[in-house]
């Protein structure tokens, strides 16, 4: 289908005698006169050689390429960083995870604006790679596909299925002396056998799943894990698709509104997945101008069923998953019991709901459940609030047996003391481990936790101490842990204000998180509390730290959509 360039970006660089030194750049590399007549299509990837997320990601660049060539568009590949969080995770080096996804969608941006492209596809793979080429694209607003890498296979060992979770679990168990070095050098090297991210209900997974439920990704696209060939047909369909959405004029902030963000936050409400979505969600919405907070993310998650049995809390991984159909069997269930809204858009230019017209729901299955026989009826993530945590905090209960914990504080100003405190057991069954200046400015970066909650679990004490955070948990993390409090010890919030033996309730049903002192105790604290000066007083970690809002509009960077005088489609 032929596309007229006189409204598209694209005009500025290649239509006119003006652009005649623009075009001579593509000539230079081997472009026709042809080519440089078509849309131009950014087909932007998160590949590296850092981990076996992103690994794949180049060859399904190149099928996106053919499908968007066969639809009579050029396409331009690009890369961006990423930082993966499975390598980065337990030392400093997670400062910089949270920040790299602000920097994806950074660099995506200036990359279309610089070369004024037309369209977007971006495929993307280790955790916050996926959030931030979806901002991106809702940022850029030109007609956009979001394409998942795909998930690692599940490691085998001894007939069952583990995962790097696994992995981070025996650490805590070889530590409490309950493993040899053998037995977890096993471990480690059955646990990742293929390219892929992690097979949990994790994050990557989790805002896989999201990719398709707010409707940016092609049906069924989440699903095959990252070495089925079957990926490169979906990578072909999304080249295809996006030349579609240029001709009909579907632009992504048709495709995400309030309602399809409720609809991505019942997806992972319901799948028991990462509490990091109650993070990126916010800052998805945020690039519309949409205000969607931790709260209102919060809400939808207490009125969600918990239906999918996946890991952590769960038995399954995602490979399992696929093989009954994917997140469109989540979908599905959740639309015939009334819980997903089927008018919004895809980027299909149907609807979701005729898109789940051609999905049967499976029945002989235990992987998901139908939302009037859920595993719980509370979803698997539930947003909690009190005077502990004003701007509120997140905690994963799916898989959790008590849903209120009380307990004294073990305060630690970082997650390398909290870590080494577990490693010596240096802690009672009842305590409330609490881990804080690791928030967004404080840390800064807001670090995930998951090698103290695995060490805790490996040395078989996981769910019977607490532990809460003004930093993140992985999406791995299970037991009773609770992240993202705001405000943060940084900004004085009342997390800084703990000590030793302060009697804390964290009560999952009620949703509340409280700390036993009057309101003048806290405000004596306050008076006397000062600032800490953190590390990183230059660099790229330095310039977040200025920029950076609280967890409870999902830490971002900027203005956002609200704020915006034009989009970058309409220039």
């Amino acid at each position: 289908m032929a596309i007229d360039k006189s409204k598209l970006p694209s005009r500025y660089v290649s239509v006119g005698p003006e652009s005649a030194p623009h075009r001579s750049y593509y000539y230079a590399m081997g472009m026709t006169d042809a080519e440089i007549a078509q849309p131009f299509v950014g087909v932007a990837t998160c590949w590296n050689e850092a981990a076996p997320c992103n690994i794949s990601l180049m060859r399904q660049a190149q099928a996106v390429k053919k499908g968007v060539k066969a639809a009579q568009g050029t396409p331009r590949e690009f890369a961006t960083i990423t930082v993966t969080d499975g390598i980065a995770m337990g030392h400093a080096g997670m400062k910089s995870s949270l920040v790299s996804r602000d920097l994806i969608a950074d660099s995506v941006e200036l990359t279309m604006r610089g070369h004024c492209y037309d369209a977007l596809v971006g495929l993307a793979g280790c955790d916050k790679s996926l959030p931030g080429m979806m901002m991106s694209m809702v940022r850029l607003d030109v007609p956009s596909v979001f394409m998942y890498g795909g998930s690692i296979l599940p490691g085998r060992l001894h007939g069952k299925d583990i995962t790097v979770q696994d992995v981070f679990e025996a650490v805590g168990s070889h530590s409490a002396g309950n493993m040899t070095d053998e037995e977890l050098h096993e471990i480690e090297c059955h646990a990742c056998p293929s390219a892929g991210s992690c097979g949990g209900q994790f994050t990557a997974n989790t805002m896989a799943c999201v990719s398709e439920a707010i409707g940016l990704a092609l049906p069924g696209s989440a699903g095959a894990p990252a070495p089925y060939e079957s990926r490169d047909a979906y990578a072909e369909a999304s080249g295809e698709a996006v030349m579609n959405a240029l001709a009909k004029g579907i632009r992504p902030r048709k495709i995400v509104t309030r309602k399809a963000l409720e609809n991505a936050a019942r997806v992972v409400a319901c799948t028991g997945g990462s509490t990091n979505a109650a993070l990126h969600l916010p800052a998805i919405a945020h690039e519309c101008g949409i205000d969607f907070d931790l709260h209102e993310v919060g809400r939808i998650f207490r009125e969600t069923p918990y239906i999918a049995d996946l890991k952590p809390g769960g038995k399954y991984v995602a490979k399992d998953l696929f093989e009954i159909g994917g997140v469109q069997v989540v979908m599905k269930a959740l639309l015939e019991d009334g819980f997903l809204d089927g008018d919004c858009l895809s980027v299909t230019g149907n609807s979701i709901g005729d898109e789940l017209e051609k999905v049967k729901f499976p029945e002989d299955q235990d992987v998901v459940r139908r939302p009037r026989s859920p595993i719980t009826k509370t979803g698997g993530v539930v947003g909690l609030r009190g005077n502990l945590a004003p701007e509120g905090a997140i905690v994963k209960i799916a898989g959790l047996d008590v849903l209120k914990f009380t307990g004294p504080a073990l305060v630690f100003d970082c997650e390398e003391d909290a870590f080494e405190a577990v490693r010596k057991r240096e802690y009672k069954e009842g305590d409330v481990i609490v881990i804080r200046y690791e928030g967004p400015k404080g840390g800064p970066g807001m670090r995930e936790m998951l090698s103290t909650t695995a060490a805790l679990y490996g040395q078989g004490t996981g769910g019977k101490v607490a532990l809460i955070t003004d930093g993140r948990f992985s999406g791995a993390t299970r037991g009773f842990c609770i992240g993202h409090v705001g405000p943060e010890a940084a900004v004085g919030g009342p997390i800084g204000l703990l000590k030793n033996g302060d009697m804390i309730t964290i009560d999952a049903m009620t949703a509340e998180i409280n700390v036993d002192l009057s309101e003048e105790e806290l405000e004596k604290r306050r008076a006397e509390w000062k600032p800490r000066q953190h590390d990183f007083q230059s660099g790229a970690l330095w310039r977040y730290a200025q920029t950076v809002g609280s967890a409870e509009k999902g830490a971002v960077t900027h203005p956002g959509g609200a704020a915006e005088t034009h989009t970058y489609a309409d220039i």
